[in-house]
């Protein structure tokens, strides 16, 4: 069945955060902006994530690296421009933006307002995003004071 954005702007005004999603592979680190993320199981503790192919990071987190999901908070969104359109992996943003390469080989971006770190544990493609089923490492809060930023879309066809 195929609906116009006007008969999806209800699905449009389902809050969902906003996320730097990172993984590395050796010095090469890549990230991408997600909104589509949930939490989906207490025991374990597993999130969801849509993740489009071709998106920077796709095939690290396919192959099962450890990566994370950095919150943006209200405080500070200033990474975000370089991640709105992508960019060009030559031009890789992480050289201008402040991190932390942790012992488990994830990045956290300083400015986020937490980070969660995960791992694939399975994946299901039933439309254009690949839906990552991923246990949580660890988390942590990075800024107390923030709130996390929350993004409504216009129509539920569109970012």
């Amino acid at each position: 069945m195929s609906l116009s954005k006007e008969e999806t702007r209800g699905v449009g005004q389902i809050p969902s955060g906003l996320f730097i999603v990172c993984a590395r592979d050796g010095e090469m680190i890549d990230g991408y902006l997600a909104s589509f993320i949930q939490q989906v199981s207490f025991s374990p503790l597993l999130l969801a994530l849509a993740v489009k192919p071709g998106r920077p990071a796709y095939d690290l987190i396919k192959a099962g690296r450890p990566f994370s999901i950095n919150v943006v908070g209200d405080h500070d969104s200033s990474f975000l421009r370089h991640f709105w359109t992508g960019y060009d992996p030559d031009l890789n943003p992480f050289r201008e933006i402040p991190h932390t390469v942790e012992e488990s080989g994830t990045v956290t971006l300083d400015g986020a307002k937490a980070v969660i770190e995960a791992r694939l544990v399975g994946s299901a493609e039933p439309g254009d995003h690949l839906v990552v089923f991923a246990e949580v490492a660890s988390s942590r809060i990075l800024n107390d004071e923030a709130k996390p930023f929350v993004h409504l879309r216009k129509s539920g066809l569109e970012y």
